[in-house]
């Protein structure tokens, strides 16, 4: 298998499962790193329990996610998927991000994204 079927494969399960919200955990490494880019920060969160972490706090924004565009380079990925979100104050937004991943020895092993910080700003209660 080609470096680029065994990364196709993995987006896959992550997609399939982060879609349904459960099974998608399986294929990121342990050592994880994710970045969501706001440009103000080089915030870099590292390891797989943290990024779950992330991950649960955001799965309450979004209701589905569909893939628009994958381009797979061996182990180097780009991906831009569409949201659809309900924020806490009622507002619906279906909105794009750009997803840059890499993969190693079977597992995801980095997500870099790429999204609207200004409409997660505006549609999330401040603490």
């Amino acid at each position: 298998m080609t470096n680029s079927t065994t990364t196709k494969k993995l987006l896959e399960t992550y997609y399939r499962g982060f879609a349904k919200k459960e099974g998608w955990e399986s294929v990121i490494s342990d050592n994880f790193e994710f970045r969501a880019d706001n440009m103000e920060k080089e915030d870099i969160n590292k390891g797989k329990e943290t990024y779950v972490n992330i991950i649960a706090r955001f799965s309450r924004l979004y209701q589905n996610v569909r893939i628009k565009r994958m381009i797979i380079d061996g182990n180097n990925a780009s991906v831009i998927a569409n949201y659809d979100y309900i924020f806490p104050n009622g507002k619906h937004i279906s909105g794009d991000v750009a997803e840059f991943w890499t993969a190693k020895d079977g597992k995801l092993t980095s997500l870099h994204i790429y999204f609207d910080t200004l409409t997660f700003d505006k549609n999330t209660p401040k603490k």
